[in-house]
């Protein structure tokens, strides 16, 4: 199960099982067995002919178990499983969404999105109920399993191949789940795993790990070296956090900023250039979000919290991402600025957004200097070596303006080099068309600088964890 640059469709099926036991004993040596089965009955129950997949937003459902049957005649198990595409409808309305161009690249694989069901009806027998009275005492446990897996292909593959592929799917988080309980479980207090998924660096590719609720990140370090192990990741930053998940290509972020709006555009055409870009997901903060009129003095500060959104969702930390008050606030907690700054309208410059980047998040940073803009086409070793190295987004502050670089295009034969610049000046609404087309964000040449003005670069560093 690896999702590549190949992967033309993600099949994710999602559904809730019952897990239900009773233990006589829950700190008994035979209550791990007592678990273990019931983990069987529901594998059993996944491996039956009952169970249903019904594609969302379609009238398709499939029987996977039963030599795959499905109420939609023309869909057999040869064929191939980009055929189902044509059922789904795309909105309430019912009908296709129009295909107006709003991407300059595509955005990424097609999300097929499955629901579990299980018929629950059956030809009646003739066996009559039994009862049965136990006398000792039991502790009977009840708890929903959240199924979540997935499964990525090519279009071509066929439907039997995915049906085979999702019910192992479901087999192996079943098994995964299990683990995961009797490990965390004290008697009979159980805690309810959870499935996340997670792109890794092949030859891993799309892997889905079972976490229990409730514990958080930081007392999962011994799990995630494990996995860091099996999987042989680097040891120095993190890829198995909760805040490092997938995110499906059709789900909307609920905090309603854009993420990676630079992924939309095009390359700058310079000969024999290489790309170093930004690594992982940042949000875009700009004037005049949160409800907070800031136009004019507060770019620093939205840059600020593009690079802090960085941290975030690569989880480096779980706080969220500071309000420009907070930002103040501890400018003066390090005695960079007297009390009456909080709340005023001053501005900030890398210094300040290495300071708070410190105070607030723990994380170092290195600050790059140069005396005039013209110097900054002599820095693209420099710049290259970082988002190689570091991955992260750069604050750069010069005269009354700050902006954020998310990469460069440089020639390291030539020299040329080009910008590419998340600009914080903009203060409309969350138009990714908007934003890619006018150029707030874009790759910029030398001359986007002020040729005569000092510059100082603000280079956040990653901290060396998991």
């Amino acid at each position: 199960m690896v999702h590549s640059e190949e992967c033309d469709i993600i099949f994710r099926l999602k559904g809730i099982l019952e897990f239900a036991c009773q233990l006589d004993n829950p700190n008994g040596a035979q209550s791990q067995g007592t678990i273990s089965k019931s983990f069987q009955g529901l594998q059993s129950k996944v491996s039956s002919k009952n169970i249903v997949l019904t594609v969302c937003n379609s009238p398709v459902l499939i029987w996977p178990n039963t030599g795959f049957q499905s109420n939609v005649e023309s869909l057999t198990e040869a064929s191939s499983c980009g055929d189902i595409l044509q059922y789904i409808e795309l909105d309430d309305s019912g009908t296709k969404k129009s295909s107006k161009k709003k991407d300059k690249k595509k955005s990424g694989p097609t999300v097929v999105n499955m629901k579990l069901l299980f018929e629950v009806t059956e030809p009646a027998g003739n066996e009559a109920p039994s009862l049965i009275r136990v006398s000792t005492q039991q502790h009977c446990v009840k708890m929903p399993l959240p199924l979540d897996c997935v499964l990525s292909v090519t279009t071509d593959e066929s439907m039997a191949t995915v049906c085979t592929g999702l019910v192992e799917a479901l087999n192996k988080q079943l098994a995964d789940m299990e683990e995961v309980v009797l490990r965390y479980r004290k008697g009979s207090s159980f805690l309810v795993p959870q499935p996340f998924h997670f792109q890794l660096p092949e030859p891993a590719g799309f892997t889905t790990v079972i976490y229990p609720a409730g514990v958080p990140d930081s007392q999962l370090q011994d799990a995630r070296e494990d996995l860091h192990n099996r999987f042989k990741l680097p040891s120095d930053r993190p890829y198995l956090r909760r805040a490092n998940a997938f995110h499906f290509p059709d789900a909307a972020y609920k905090d309603g900023y854009l993420r990676n709006p630079h992924i939309h555009l095009n390359p700058p055409n310079i000969e024999d250039a290489k790309l170093y870009l930004v690594q992982g997901v940042y949000s875009y903060h700009h004037y005049m979000q949160d409800r907070v009129d800031d136009d004019g003095w507060g770019c620093a500060y939205r840059s600020l919290q593009t690079i802090c959104s960085w941290f975030q969702q690569q989880g480096y930390v779980e706080t969220a991402v500071p309000t420009h008050t907070q930002i103040q606030q501890a400018l003066v907690d390090v005695g960079d600025k007297e009390p009456r700054f909080v709340g005023s309208r001053q501005w900030i410059g890398s210094i300040e957004v290495q300071a708070v980047l410190n105070q607030l998040l723990g994380v170092t940073s290195k600050i790059m200097f140069v005396s005039q803009g013209s110097e900054l086409t002599t820095k693209g070793r420099e710049l290259a070596n970082h988002f190689q190295t570091e991955g992260t987004p750069v604050m750069i502050g010069g005269g009354v303006l700050a902006h954020t670089i998310l990469g460069v295009a440089w020639s390291e034969n030539t020299g040329q080099i080009r910008f590419l610049i998340l600009d914080p000046h903009y203060t409309g609404g969350e138009d990714l068309q908007t934003i890619t087309d006018k150029g707030w964000c874009g790759w910029k040449g030398p001359e986007f600088w002020d040729q005569n003005a000092y510059y100082n670069l603000c280079l956040p560093q990653r901290p060396k964890t998991i």
